[in-house]
């Protein structure tokens, strides 16, 4: 009995023992604690998240399970929160010490909620019925990644308001900071703006195949806030400033209903005016019949006519829709014409014409 008693006496003066000014007694049982939180986090984040899905059991199905798996992260980061909290007011420390654990505690707290309502905006704008149909997805996305900025710079100012260091002067001093970077980012804020536009104007979306003349062709894969990624149909990707929307005209091939084929024929100026007209009329002929692939009406007119004589030649031109946008049918389109009309042309005993000149000497 007397050796438990000695144990006794050396461990009540070993836990009594101070380490950096905490007994270490109190010192064990916060860090008992912290790790019980730590290794229990998943359990007790699993928990929480199932008396919130029993809040939202009236919810849609989809934005409810988006709304949960978007909250896992602040949950168990609020859960590890908690644990340092409970360690931490165990301890007695000085007044300095406290409040520097009381600022710790704090700043965890406001991050946590800060996250949580970051990652809830995704699921929650769902929730808010037409908005896709009044906006555009993309500015929809744009809407919901500046709110997410806003939220951070909010949490940020939040965590060191709580450490005392006042934001209004730091605001200012950004403020002056910023009409310099202004003046020197002014293609930054012009494609900023461009880009704000292209997406409230509806000019394209994500997925739509645009064409910019000389400058881009291909499918828009993501409209940033300074430039637009496209994937050009050589499957490379390239990104093209915001700006270039706003200052060139913008074809959205996806919205075109019927693809136009528009072609200048050009030959020989020694064809007769009997083979002229015979080669127009085959080849309207040869479209009008085609119709499994082109379409003839009054708003798609197909015309086949004299053009102009060139220096080089006579040109005929040829104009007509197919009934596809898609890229695939139309170049197939145009192929099967491209060939019917060299059948034509040699039919009729012509022949295309190329640049030329004639030289005459003067005897």
């Amino acid at each position: 009995m007397e050796i438990l008693n000695n144990i006794l006496e050396k461990l009540t003066v070993f836990t009594n023992v101070s380490f950096l000014g905490f007994h270490l007694k109190n010192l064990l049982i916060c860090f008992a604690i912290l790790i019980f939180f730590i290794l229990s986090r998943k359990l007790i984040k699993k928990l929480i998240i199932k008396k919130i899905s029993l809040i939202l059991r009236f919810s849609e199905t989809k934005i409810k399970e988006a709304f949960l798996t978007s909250i896992e992260k602040p949950v168990e980061f609020f859960v590890v929160s908690t644990g340092i909290f409970s360690a931490s007011s165990l301890l007695i420390a000085s007044q300095k010490v406290s409040v520097f654990l009381q600022n710790i505690n704090l700043s965890l707290f406001t991050i946590s909620v800060f996250w949580l309502i970051s990652k809830t905006i995704q699921p929650l704008s769902r929730k808010i019925k037409n908005l896709k149909t009044l906006l555009t997805k993309d500015l929809v996305d744009w809407i919901i990644s500046a709110t997410k900025i806003i939220i951070f710079i909010l949490g940020f100012s939040a965590v060191l308001e709580v450490w005392g260091i006042k934001v209004g002067p730091i605001i200012a001093g950004l403020g002056l900071f910023g009409v310099a970077v202004a003046l020197g980012a002014q293609d930054l804020f012009k494609n900023l703006i461009s880009g704000i536009l292209v997406l409230v104007e509806k000019r394209f979306k994500k997925g739509d195949v645009i064409m910019i003349e000389a400058i881009i062709e291909g499918t828009v894969e993501k409209i940033g806030f300074r430039s637009t990624a496209i994937r050009k149909f050589d499957k490379s990707l390239c990104f093209i400033p915001n700006y270039q929307f706003a200052e060139n005209a913008v074809v959205n091939i996806t919205e075109i209903s019927n693809r136009r084929i528009n072609w200048i024929i050009g030959v020989e100026y020694k064809t007769t005016i009997l083979q002229l007209k015979n080669i127009c009329s085959d080849i309207e002929d040869s479209i009008r019949k085609n119709k499994k692939e082109f379409i003839v009406s009054d708003t798609t007119p197909v015309i086949v006519k004299i053009n102009e004589f060139a220096p080089s030649s006579i040109d005929i031109l040829v104009r007509c829709f197919t009934k596809t946008n898609d890229y695939n049918k139309f170049i197939k389109a145009k192929d099967g014409l491209a060939v019917e009309i060299k059948k034509i042309i040699e039919r009729r005993r012509c022949s295309f014409a190329f640049p030329s000149q004639s030289l005459y000497i003067e005897k």
